[in-house]
């Protein structure tokens, strides 16, 4: 189970502008890695197993932002059957131990309101909030999505879902 994070795009390493194409050694790495190694790191990405397996195929990518159209494209393809595979690999965003219960309380509230209205965690993906922003951002997420009926969440889901796999593949391929 991962925990949520918050992420920043990450600027790729050049080799300067006359000197040819952006170069990043964490792509090389991935490009290169064993099948199994490439689809294990982006099963931690995404929990789709026929996401990471499609990923892990077209390889090798020219730059990162090939790997994020074509993550993002298989992202648009999973059908609910896959979606609900990624999604039972999320867990719902929480709160920092320290914060208060009664914060707690109302988080765990908001959570299973959701899981029984969808059937599933709520996901969101939190970047560009600063962690101090997040529970709000979370708790107010929740319930605006609560109003939602369940094909009109479905497909915010699935959005969410490919925007955490970006961030996710972001770091993978900056942290190699």
């Amino acid at each position: 189970m991962r925990q949520p994070a918050t992420r920043t795009a990450v600027p790729v390493q050049t080799s300067g502008p006359a000197q040819g194409p952006a170069v990043h050694p964490g792509l090389d790495r991935f490009n290169t890695a064993p099948t199994a190694e490439a689809k294990a790191a982006l099963l931690k990405c995404s929990g789709s197993r026929r996401w990471a397996a499609r990923l892990a195929a077209h390889r090798p990518y020219p730059d990162l932002d090939a790997l994020l159209a074509a993550a993002d494209e298989a992202g648009y393809d999973l059908p609910p059957a896959d979606l609900a595979e990624a999604l039972a690999a999320e867990v719902s965003p929480g709160l920092h131990h320290a914060a208060p219960h009664s914060a707690h309380l109302a988080l765990r509230a908001a959570h299973a309101a959701y899981e029984c209205r969808f059937g599933h965690v709520f996901v969101i993906c939190l970047d560009g909030f600063e962690p101090a922003e997040q529970p709000d951002q979370v708790l107010a997420g929740i319930r605006a999505r609560l109003s939602h009926d369940p094909d009109q969440e479905r497909v915010v889901t699935a959005e969410e879902m490919r925007r955490l796999a970006r961030g996710r593949i972001i770091e993978l391929i900056s942290g190699s």
